[in-house]
């Protein structure tokens, strides 16, 4: 009799342990982890927050075991040997519940090494380019990848591509789908780098100047009304929030917090900003500002020109301002749930860079620069992807990842030099 008691007792616990990690997936992943409370979780799953804390001792427990059970679920599984396997997987990370909404999440947020899943992730992170790495070299002994690859590079940028891609889907869900743009990259590396169909058509030289590119902040003069001695505090507010919300993300920041750091009451903070909902699109503004001061130094550069030129603004973007970079990676992570006060912020900047590259890649395709297999609005997605993804891998190795570099070389696949042989 004990036993079978015991054994209801054991079954009645595992089924609201189970029932605790969905409520938890469902909330994490509808809200941000940051912006759910044990309390919720306690009252999505039906049981009280004491009973919750008799299963897991803490919110940061329960997401670990979420984040593993998902990663777990969407596991690799086998491929057939006639193929890659990355945009299969991808198509079984989407029948996983949850998986991409909250690792979408995870990967940029995570990267602060303040986040409880820094470590993990940031071991994750490395056991992927290493999983992939592999399944690119048996790719290459089949013929399904070029051998002058290397298999360790672009296992990074596919794996960056692909964090990137999984992140925009959360805003661009119409215009992003991860495992059909993953194909499409599958079917591009099986050509050698930098290659060109033969019979295409020599570049006519002198080539157009590029359309420009849209400005990522539509006032970008907004910040400079005032007296001076304002707009300095209020500069200096900017700054102390953009390093708060860096360090410990919007959500664990408080305004407090902030006025604290800069030395300002509380009082005075508000004269500036009236809610922290307008300090953190402040802050993301001001971010953009500085991309859009750097601009395009030549006018006269061609479309091909301006895109290589990206990685060399990469480079100084990791040189100059590295806080920035960790900002824009926690908080663009952290508003994927629509809830979130910064969703429709990145949403729209997300929309008008795809469309912005897409527009650059359209002319260089006009100009004969960017090859004719090679589709614009594809290679400015996968772009996009890219570049926001090695930024993540590059938080998580400063000294094993440079994003100048790998841009630099996914550039040179994308836009051989003008002469180089078909």
């Amino acid at each position: 009799m004990t036993s079978v008691i015991d054994g209801t007792r054991f079954a009645r616990a595992a089924a609201t342990r189970q029932a605790i990690l969905y409520a938890a997936t469902e909330l994490f992943c509808r809200h941000g982890y940051r912006f759910v409370s044990l309390r919720d979780i306690a009252a999505e799953a039906g049981i009280t927050h004491p009973a919750l804390l008799k299963h897991f001792a803490g919110k940061e427990e329960l997401l670990a075991q979420v984040a593993h059970r998902l990663d777990a679920s969407a596991a690799l599984a086998g491929s057939p040997a006639s193929e890659l396997p990355f945009a299969a997987a991808a198509r079984r990370q989407d029948d996983v519940p949850g998986h991409d909404a909250l690792f979408a999440a995870l990967t940029g947020e995570a990267s602060a090494a303040s986040h409880p899943l820094h470590a993990w992730m940031r071991d994750r992170a490395a056991d992927l380019r290493t999983t992939r790495a592999d399944a690119l070299a048996a790719g290459q002994e089949g013929g399904l990848v070029d051998p002058g690859r290397s298999a360790a590079d672009e296992a990074l940028r596919l794996t960056a591509a692909w964090d990137g891609l999984r992140m925009l889907e959360q805003y661009l869900p119409d215009r992003v789908e991860v495992a059909g743009t993953l194909e499409r990259h599958e079917s591009l590396i099986a050509r050698p780098l930098g290659w060109i169909p033969p019979g295409t058509p020599p570049v006519a030289e002198p080539l157009p100047p590029a359309p420009a590119l849209p400005p990522i902040v539509d006032d970008p003069v907004a910040s400079e009304a005032g007296y001076r001695s304002g707009r300095e505090r209020r500069a200096k507010i900017v700054d102390g929030a953009m390093a708060l919300f860096a360090r410990e993300g919007y959500g664990d920041t408080s305004l407090l917090d902030i006025a604290t750091r800069v030395g300002v009451s509380k009082s005075a903070l508000y004269h500036h900003f009236s809610s922290k909902d307008a300090l953190l699109h402040e802050v993301m503004r001001e971010r953009d500002r500085r991309i859009d001061d750097r601009g395009v130094a030549d006018r006269t550069a061609s479309a091909a020109e301006v895109v290589r030129s990206f990685a060399d603004g990469a480079a100084a973007n990791e040189a100059d301002q590295p806080g920035l970079i960790e900002l824009y990676a926690v908080i663009s992570s952290e508003a994927t749930p629509r809830s979130h006060d910064a969703h429709a912020y990145f949403e729209h900047r997300f929309s008008s860079a795809l469309d912005g590259f897409a527009s650059m890649l359209r002319a260089a395709a006009a100009d004969g620069t960017l090859p004719p297999h090679r589709d614009p609005e594809h290679e400015a997605l996968w772009l996009l992807a890219l570049w926001d993804g090695l930024q993540y891998h590059w938080l998580y190795d400063r000294d094993g990842v440079d994003v100048a570099a790998q841009l630099r070389a996914h550039l040179a696949d994308l836009l051989p030099d003008v002469g180089r042989p078909h």
